[in-house]
């Protein structure tokens, strides 16, 4: 039986990240009930039933992506989706929902953009010739594992077009479902050709739960580690976000933990709030960590000289200043204890093919 919702306009959602749509920056309009209004909000909970998440069918005649930040590595991109699930309450992606007329808060996760047919373009454009071969990052905005995956199968469907032309990919993730694709990526792996790095914000699972909705568990991250490892496929660990005043602390024992169960390599972002972000995470910190909002906000402040998000290159990611350099410091010290980032995990295009280019060859 699903739980009551709640009786306030300010209580968390069970399950979900924001509770809120805080105003899109776009629309000249907006609504927001009244607080003070008794009307403005039904005391009867079925009256005002959970929000549930709604599919669209993404029709999209294109699929890769292709960026030029400097602080990013990575230049072509593969999002099988637009939102995300998981309802993580400091998504940086939050605000491209804004771009489809709807909002950063709550639409974001509930609202999901499926693209059914990129297995489909993604082979096209792998068979133009105007394809260069490169590697390719899959969830550089959304996660191509969150909860929906499991029935639309989309990000499944791309790995079996990569695996056919043995397209090197890459694949950031906080689901364990991950594992599901191993005889895919074990393939792939085989032509050095892909590298799995599984985010992990957190070791404390309830502070997961409050904070990532649905995802997976830590434990289950970990899980999804060992497994990846133990068929063959590069595996790495992204403390993303590290979030400063809050799981900071964690970060040497993250990065022991995932050493442990077989990672390779390491990195980390520190968190950002950028547009609506910042309204829904901070709505976050009242109704989960009131008595940690002060510290947590000035040491955020510390790493964005003085602000709460910071967007010039080379700084975003990582923050400046003092306490910027003891989380490098730390960083670099516990990678190099661990055993992680002896090398890279450097992906090669020297197994590329266009299926049926074989034969054409013989002409």
């Amino acid at each position: 039986m699903n739980p009551p919702p709640p009786t306030s306009p300010h209580a968390p959602l069970p399950g979900r990240g924001a509770h809120t749509n805080p105003p899109n920056r776009f629309a000249p309009l907006f609504l927001t009930p009244d607080p003070d209004n008794p009307d403005a909000f039904s005391a009867d909970p079925a009256d005002r039933p959970l929000p549930r998440t709604q599919f669209f069918v993404d029709g999209t005649e294109s699929l890769l992506t292709k960026n030029d930040s400097p602080d990013i590595p990575f230049t072509v991109g593969l999002n099988p989706y637009r939102g995300c699930e998981h309802g993580c309450a400091y998504c940086f992606a939050r605000p491209y929902h804004e771009y489809l007329g709807w909002s950063s808060g709550l639409d974001f996760e509930t609202k999901i953009m499926v693209k059914t047919r990129a297995p489909e373009l993604l082979r096209r454009e792998l068979s133009s010739p105007q394809w260069e071969p490169q590697s390719i990052a899959m969830s550089g905005v959304t996660d191509c594992y969150q909860p929906a995956e499991r029935h639309f199968r989309v990000t499944r469907g791309c790995l079996e077009v990569c695996a056919e032309f043995r397209q090197p990919i890459s694949i950031v993730t906080k689901n364990a479902l991950v594992t599901r694709d191993c005889d895919l990526l074990a393939e792939l792996a085989r032509h050095q050709a892909t590298a799995v790095y599984v985010s992990i914000t957190t070791l404390d699972p309830d502070l997961a739960g409050r904070l990532e909705p649905r995802a997976s568990r830590p434990a289950a991250r970990f899980r999804a580690i060992r497994e990846l490892t133990a068929a063959g496929i590069p595996v790495g660990v992204m403390v993303a976000p590290l979030l400063p005043g809050l799981t900071d602390h964690e970060l040497p024992s993250i990065l022991d933990a995932a050493a442990t169960a077989g990672a390779t390599r390491a990195g980390y972002i520190v968190l950002r709030l950028p547009h609506a972000v910042k309204d829904v995470f901070l709505q976050w910190l009242d109704d989960h960590a009131p008595t940690k909002k002060t510290r947590i906000l000035d040491r955020l402040r510390q790493l964005r000289g003085g602000q709460l998000n910071g967007s010039e290159w080379g700084t975003r990611l990582r923050g400046e200043g003092l306490f910027a350099e003891q989380i490098r410091d730390l960083f670099r010290a516990t990678t190099r204890r661990a055993g992680l980032n002896p090398e890279r995990h450097s992906l090669s295009t020297a197994a590329f093919r266009r299926p049926g280019g074989e034969q054409l060859c013989l002409f």
